[in-house]
This record gives structure tokens, sequence and C-alpha cells, in this order.
């Protein structure tokens, strides 16, 4: 003979309990998460190394290489002297506008994929800190690409790997 007994409401209050506290750790770990997440991503969204040369011999050898590699530089801005013709004094800084035409190409020829257009060209700066050394700073493209995927990934990955290989000749 069976005997059904009455539910223990303490077993079932001590079940809600566990859920809460479960549901409340993994909320709260999310918003931990976050947080770190969203300080910690400008640090990992740009690269920045110590150049090998000073500032005038960086932005040489940079040139060079990048021509060599046949890429093209677009163009260069002076933020030193653009700043200085609106009154303010900053070390030396160039940003240099790069362009590989088989890797644009491969982007800005399908529809989809031109939204990351506003990321074109690849910028490289090149400038001097207080320390009286100088540093080349850029995107991390690679990490950037990623969340894309599809031909940008793919492209952007090309495209960052070829100018790391131009920089690895200029950084320490």
């Amino acid at each position: 003979m069976l005997v059904q007994t009455a539910p223990n409401l303490t077993d079932s209050k001590m079940n809600k309990n566990i859920i809460l506290a479960a549901a409340a750790s993994f909320i709260g770990g999310l918003v931990i998460m976050g947080f770190v997440g969203f300080y910690s991503l400008p640090g990992m969204m740009m690269l920045e190394d110590e150049s090998k040369y000073d500032f005038e011999t960086t932005v040489e050898v940079f040139e060079k290489e990048v021509r060599e590699a046949g890429w093209s530089i677009i163009t260069v801005h002076d933020m030193q002297e653009t700043l200085l013709g609106h009154g303010h004094e900053v070390l030396e800084v160039k940003i240099f506008e790069l362009c590989s035409s088989r890797y644009s190409a491969e982007i800005l020829k399908l529809d989809d994929e031109r939204i990351v257009s506003p990321l074109m060209p690849c910028r490289v700066a090149i400038y001097k800190k207080s320390d009286g050394k100088t540093y080349i700073g850029r995107m991390d493209s690679e990490l950037l690409a990623k969340p894309f995927g599809g031909v940008i990934n793919q492209v952007m990955q090309q495209a960052a790997s070829e100018t790391e290989v131009v920089l690895a000749k200029l950084i320490r």
C-alpha cells in the first residue's frame, strides 16, 4: 500500500531560494563581466609599440616599407602642424592613411560589406611621447574584424597581418 505524503513546504521554499540565489549570482556575474569588458576593451582595441628609431627615421623607414609591401599612402595628417595652426602645441604626431587596393576592393565591391568603409583606409600613427621615445599606434584590426565574420573578417585579417609584417621592422 502506497502512502502519499503532503509535499514538504520547507523543501519547496528552499528550492525557490536556491533558484533565486543562482539567478541573482548569474545576473551579478554578467554585470561584473560587463563592467570589466567595458573598461578593458579600449586597451584591447588599440595597439602601441615603441619604435627602434627616432621620430624622423621611423617615419622614413615606415613610408619606405609600406610602399615596398605594395600599399599606398593615401595621405599623411601632420597633427603637430595642424594643431599649431590653431594655437596648440603638441609633440610630433603623424597619422598615415594606408590602402591596399586588393583588400579594399574585396570589401567595397560587396554591398553588405560596405558597412565597414568608415574604418577604411587603415590608419597608423607615429608619435613622440614626453619620455622622448617614438611610438607606433594602430587599431587591433584582427580583433576588430572577428565579430563581422565572412569576407570582412577574412580580408581584414589578411590586411592586418601584412601591416604587422611592415611594422615588425620598426618596433622593438
